[in-house]
């Protein structure tokens, strides 16, 4: 018997194997929460703009998503389940409207402006985004906000801002302070420049290159030029498309920079020279040119491309968090006002000069 026990005691035995649970598969969050509330977002900038014409909608939409972000009853939905489609718009829609904002440039327009308009705009282009990082950085401001900034007071304000953010990995808090502050000098340079025409003795036609040389955003451009009449308007915008147009060689100047410094999202992923969305814009630069296109399709374009960097704007805005902005907000506002004067002054001068 008590070999017996022995026998049980010292038996081997064998649990039925069970094979290792599975975790359930993961679910990657709805992104139609946050898409759909950056449609009505736009939406609410088109109204905006349609009652208040001086108001830019691209302006509107980045007002309308700070001020989302910070309503009591959508602040949880802008964090919570509306951040994947938010996050999604404010990159995919982004790089879209890009694409779409070269169909706004023909080779022949700028040729059209001469040798010495030419040089003009990439001396202010240079000297606004140099001297703007180097101010930003004796500021002391954080992280890639003053490159972001200075590319959107040099080149094309949100759009440009969108496009470097994305071959940098910035933060998307430094982006959407960036857009925050580009787009707010950017407004009050609607009220401002006009104003200054008569004190700084510019006609029409050097107003208007003031204007395209000197503001950020297309439709800013537009809308402060368009107080000097038609020939300042079409001035004003030829000299801002080739500012537009200087976004390619930025953009690529960015990337050589990343891969010095690898500083790409993916540590072991090198970005592309030359990024698909900004060979996409340079494609629809090479297509209007040729002049296939005809007025229709350009409007419905111009249209489509509004309402993608409405939504990525009001998505960008949406990020934004005032408490966090204010803790270097003069820091931030010292670098928009003397960048606005660095690229202002150096406008003014090359305006002078040509």
């Amino acid at each position: 018997m008590a070999l017996l026990g022995d026998r049980a005691r010292t038996a081997p035995t064998t649990a039925p194997a069970t094979a290792p649970a599975s975790k359930p598969p993961a679910h990657r969050p709805s992104r139609l929460p946050g898409l759909a509330l950056a449609a009505l977002g736009v939406a609410a900038a088109s109204t905006v703009h349609l009652l208040l014409p001086a108001v830019p909608m691209l302006t509107a939409a980045v007002v309308l998503g700070i001020a989302t972000a910070h309503l009591p009853g959508a602040r949880g939905l802008v964090r919570g389940a509306a951040r994947p489609g938010l996050t999604l718009a404010a990159k995919r829609l982004m790089r879209l409207g890009i694409v779409l904002l070269g169909l706004k440039l023909a080779l022949s327009d700028v040729l059209g402006l001469g040798w010495a308009t030419l040089a003009m705009v990439v001396c202010v282009v240079v000297a606004t985004f140099f001297g703007t990082v180097w101010l930003g950085r004796r500021l002391g401001l954080r992280g890639d906000q003053p490159v972001l900034i200075a590319t959107g007071y040099s080149i094309c304000g949100a759009s440009a801002i969108g496009a470097v953010s994305e071959v940098r990995g910035s933060d998307e808090e430094d982006v959407a302070t960036s857009v925050a502050l580009v787009t707010l000098c950017g407004t009050l340079a609607i009220a401002v420049l006009p104003l200054l025409q008569a004190p700084l003795g510019l006609d029409a036609g050097q107003f208007g290159r003031w204007v395209g040389a000197g503001v950020h955003d297309v439709g800013q451009v537009v809308a402060t030029a368009q107080t000097a009449g038609p020939e300042a308007l079409g001035q004003a915008v030829l000299v801002k498309l080739l500012r537009v147009l200087m976004l390619a060689p930025l953009v690529a100047a960015m990337v050589l920079t990343v891969r010095r410094r690898g500083r790409s999202a993916a540590a072991e992923k090198r970005p592309p020279l030359v990024p698909l969305f900004v060979v996409g814009f340079l494609a629809m630069v090479a297509f209007r040119t040729t002049g296939l296109l005809p007025g229709g399709a350009l409007d419905g374009a111009a249209r489509i491309q509004e309402i993608l960097l409405a939504a990525a704007l009001f998505a960008l805005g949406s990020a934004v968090h005032l408490p966090s902005l204010t803790r270097t907000g003069l820091r931030v506002a010292a670098l928009g006002m003397s960048s606005w004067l660095v690229i202002a002054g150096t406008a003014y001068t090359g305006i002078l000069l040509t």
